[in-house]
């Protein structure tokens, strides 16, 4: 592959090849097909092998692509690889549920610390870590290498839990909430909240439907042209 940096929808598309190949590794497969990359991810399957040839990857046929040489590679490309520390603001439910998942570790990321603003949390035990007051925030950042934060506040506090890691060093930050933050020019912020793809879903879900009405509309015309006609002309 040339020098130089991936566009945004390349790195989109090999970052989700990533996450579909090492939950393929954790289910104890080893090689993996365009085609079932593509029934996955959504992405056609020509552009998958684009993709991946222009990193040098290329599938066999009727094999498809080893997958533990393909994480490596993908990991090297998208500077993955090696284990990058997490802090977590918010130690309520939502907080808990991400602390206590392993869906982060199999990728490399680990949730290093969490913070909480609330006395009666505070000192408590999150998995195996101590929920830690958000004054702390600048002591403990650079202290456990934090390289991003979460954010599983309550919407009225984002900004503030926001502020206080971007003010710590922290670049990269993942809203869980549904508030928008007016976010620092020199850090990222992604809005994770399901709600935007749920709206999506439905709205392709509305196509759908409408394709289907539309399909039957005209098989019934081709299997009855005459009845189409007269219902054309009724009223």
């Amino acid at each position: 592959m040339a020098s130089g940096k991936l566009t945004l929808g390349l790195a989109a598309r090999l970052s989700r090849y990533l996450q579909i190949l090492t939950q393929t590794q954790k289910a104890g497969r080893d090689t993996i097909s365009s085609v079932a990359l593509s029934g996955y991810s959504g992405i056609n399957p020509v552009q998958i092998r684009r993709d991946l040839s222009a990193l040098g990857q290329l599938g066999k046929r009727g094999v498809g692509y080893d997958v533990e040489t393909l994480i490596g590679n993908l990991r090297g490309v998208l500077s993955a690889s090696g284990q990058h520390n997490i802090a977590l603001l918010g130690a309520g439910n939502l907080g808990k549920a991400i602390a206590g998942s392993d869906i982060f570790s199999g990728h490399g990321f680990r949730v290093a610390t969490v913070f909480d603003t609330d006395g009666h949390k505070v000192g408590l035990t999150v998995g195996d870590l101590e929920v830690r007051h958000l004054s702390e925030i600048p002591r403990i950042v650079p202290e456990k290498d934090i390289i991003a934060g979460m954010l599983a506040v309550p919407g009225e506090e984002a900004q503030s839990a926001y502020d206080a890691l971007i003010g710590a060093g922290v670049r990269i930050v993942f809203n869980y909430s549904e508030s928008l933050i007016d976010a620092s020019p020199e850090a990222a912020v992604y809005q994770m909240s399901p709600v935007g793809k749920m709206l999506h879903a439905m709205y392709r879900f509305s196509c759908m439907k409408q394709d289907v009405h539309r399909r039957g509309r005209f098989l019934r015309s081709v299997a009855d042209p005459g009845r189409t006609k007269d219902s054309g002309n009724s009223g």
